[in-house]
């Protein structure tokens, strides 16, 4: 780590997530830029001429000069991309999926322990303030829809909406229940791409808990919601707007007389709008990154769940293609 109190980062590949990172970074205090790297030289220099950062061709070419990497790359990259930085003394926040095998991702974690290093797995919805919020009021669902849907952009080539977008959400069904599955099963179709554009999936807990999944890159509207069926209430949250509103049932009646004729009303629901903390959830993410990096934070999610979150996406995986 560099003498000052002021962190030196870099980050390696600039695609439609590594700019944000770059964006993000740029915005926060005690953190300093330093390099940029990315294979695509034109990509790159889009980046950091605005900024004014170096570029670098070679990823390794910011060993010794950073203290914390952000890692962007294509999934098939994760494993060797993060493991050089984590046997280099670097602090790496990796951008999901963590790797696309299990032995992988348990391998990081590894390498990170034995060298006493932070290993952060970008998982930014878990910042998003609505979801910090919601997790306080579920109290023993029975039931939990997931819908986060899009049209189709062909933004990413290496991967289908499992590992894409739908990771997101089973990771946080999976922290806010936190109970083994008791049954998976799974539907999918391949549309726009070789990979599967559209995913059902239903998960049924030891607890009894349904969860449902729906993602989906094919269609015109974009929807990312959660809801959730408790006892007395049903919780609708928007990751897109931040906002969770919860309807309560009510039993309470009243009469109304107007010209002379009683009007009789049941209200048998009131509508609760949540405060939420809104922000920018990729910021809040790699300040609580650096936060552990200088020893102020402590891991959000263990490792065992997020290796459990990735497990799980890959059972999905496999499902899909038993039924193919």
């Amino acid at each position: 780590m560099s003498e000052s109190n002021t962190l030196r980062a870099g980050i390696v590949g600039v695609g439609h997530m590594g700019r944000y990172h770059v964006g993000a970074y740029s915005e926060l205090l005690n953190v300093e830029i330093v390099g940029v790297s990315d294979v695509n030289v034109e990509r790159a220099k889009q980046v950091t001429e605005p900024f004014g950062l170096p570029y670098f061709s070679d990823y390794r070419e910011l060993f010794g000069k950073v203290d914390v990497v952000s890692v962007a790359v294509p999934t098939a990259l994760h494993f060797p991309v993060a493991k050089e930085f984590l046997e280099n003394g670097i602090h790496v926040l990796l951008e999901k999926p963590i790797a696309p095998t299990l032995a992988e991702a348990e391998e990081l974690f590894a390498v990170a322990a034995k060298n006493n290093l932070v290993l952060h797995i970008g998982h930014v919805e878990r910042f998003n303030g609505a979801v910090q919020e919601v997790k306080k009021i579920v109290d023993n669902p029975f039931i939990v829809e997931s819908k986060r849907i899009g049209p189709w952009t062909g933004r990413i080539t290496d991967a289908g909406v499992v590992l894409d977008i739908l990771i997101h959400d089973i990771d946080i069904v999976l922290n806010m229940i936190d109970q083994p599955i008791a049954k998976l099963d799974v539907q999918g179709r391949k549309i726009m791409s070789d990979y599967e554009d559209l995913v059902t999936v239903q998960i049924t807990f030891t607890n009894g808990t349904l969860a449902t999944f729906l993602a989906s890159r094919v269609s015109e509207e974009k929807i990312r919601t959660l809801t959730v069926h408790q006892k007395g209430a049903y919780i609708n949250l928007d990751y897109s707007y931040q906002e969770i509103h919860i309807h309560r049932s009510s039993q309470s009646s009243y009469t109304l007389t107007v010209a002379d004729e009683a009007l009789k009303y049941r209200q048998e629901s009131i509508v609760e709008r949540l405060f939420v903390h809104k922000g920018n959830p990729l910021k809040f993410e790699i300040q609580h990154f650096l936060n552990c990096v200088q020893g102020n934070g402590d891991r959000m999610i263990s490792v065992e769940n997020e290796l459990r979150s990735l497990k799980v996406s890959l059972e999905v995986l496999e499902r899909l293609k038993a039924v193919e």
